[in-house]
């Protein structure tokens, strides 16, 4: 996986010395992608980077492959990956964790230590019950750990705030822009198709965590009346998750025109070969497969929850989150009008050009590296935990 990052200034005087952390957890994909672009930004610019989290990331996102350091926090209980992230935070300028966990993790292994936290939130937890209250403990601890608190959608900076946050931002997470097909590749296009068996029907693409805040029950519901649509679209869905087995017994019970894919790594590519993406999460703060769509110019069918408006404006067709009717109604709706997919296509790379790119999403988090650091120094504030 390579970053388009490409801008290597010489840096401030200084700059070159300064060391970030980065922690991460298991985490979702857009979080990944986030922090392997900042890495190799980061490193550009002259900082010594190192990220903390599973291998499996590492594997996933091959952090190392920018320059920057590795370091696994695979330990069988949280005391020894604390103990981990303890030594390689040892010397560090400050610390930037990403998620919820992470930023408990890190808040807690920095505590007693005079050295800033930053938190990035890019999702948020939904929970019910007695898990609930657990949440908001963690969000509380959290929020206040932290110098500063990123949010990746204004709710989120508005929950940290709730939460007890000093100072919560809203701040730009670019991912890289897919690359798209040429516009000659007409015949890639078609062979996908033909592998998916929708030479001759329409082909709706989605793809997440096969998990209750995907939404995919409002989605089958969806799927279940464009079975009388002719000819019969076919949404294929990209992912993996608990909710596997579930979601496979209602499509063949009901009959219902949909193909679980699993885990891919060619999700651009399918959406090139689509006709509608589909989004039916219960929230989103910066979806990635939105961004994926709208980079690609497919019509992009969205609930319209957490930051997915700010996020694609009118480049999309929303509908509230829990509406199949809605849902389906709109995906059909945009089957039957070729010039309303097209406005919708061109109205999305449109978007797109408005977006923050990789390279302002590093300048801006590196201004707030140097802004704690220069604060941590001049006045000397106690560290989170202290």
């Amino acid at each position: 996986m390579s970053s388009t990052v490409s801008n290597t200034p010489v840096p401030p005087h200084g700059r070159s010395s300064l060391h970030a952390v980065q922690v991460l957890g298991a985490g979702s994909s857009g979080s990944g992608v986030h922090v392997r672009s900042l890495s190799a930004g980061l490193v550009a610019r002259g900082l010594r980077v190192t990220v903390c989290g599973p291998w499996s990331a590492e594997q996933g996102y091959g952090f190392s492959q920018t320059g920057a350091r590795f370091t696994g926090l695979d330990a069988l209980t949280d005391a020894g990956s604390m103990a981990s992230l303890r030594r390689a935070t040892q010397g560090a300028a400050l610390v930037h964790a990403h998620g919820l966990r992470s930023g408990l993790l890190a808040a807690v292994a920095l505590r007693g230590r005079n050295v800033p936290l930053i938190v990035t939130w890019h999702t948020r937890v939904d929970a019910e019950g007695a898990r609930a209250r657990l949440v908001r403990l963690m969000e509380r601890r959290v929020a206040r750990a932290a110098a500063i608190v990123l949010g990746a959608s204004s709710d989120l900076v508005v929950r940290a705030r709730v939460r007890g946050a000093r100072d919560a931002r809203l701040a730009p997470v670019a991912v890289p822009a897919p690359r798209r097909p040429p516009e000659t590749a007409d015949g890639r296009r078609q062979k996908a198709r033909a592998e998916l068996g929708v030479v001759e029907r329409p082909l709706l693409v989605t793809a997440g965590r096969l998990e209750a805040m995907a939404g995919h029950g409002p989605l089958l519901d969806a799927a279940r009346r464009w079975r009388a649509l002719d000819p019969r679209p076919l949404l294929v869905v990209a992912g993996e998750g608990p909710d596997r087995a579930v979601l496979q017994r209602r499509i063949d019970t009901e009959g219902l025109p949909v193909r679980l894919l699993g885990r891919r790594e060619d999700v651009p590519q399918l959406l090139s070969a689509a006709d509608v993406a589909v989004l039916s999460s219960r929230w989103e703060a910066r979806s990635l497969l939105a961004q994926e769509a709208l980079h690609a110019g497919v019509p992009l069918v969205a609930t319209a929850v957490g930051g997915v408006p700010e996020l694609v404006g009118e480049a999309a067709e929303l509908v509230p989150y829990g509406d199949p009717e809605a849902l389906a109604d709109a995906v059909t709706g945009l089957l039957a009008d070729p010039v309303r997919r097209v406005e919708l296509a061109a109205a999305g790379r449109a978007r797109t050009a408005g977006w923050p790119t990789e390279d302002d999403t590093v300048a801006h988090v590196l201004s707030v590296y140097d802004e704690l650091v220069q604060t941590f120094l001049r006045e000397g504030v106690d560290g989170p935990g202290r």
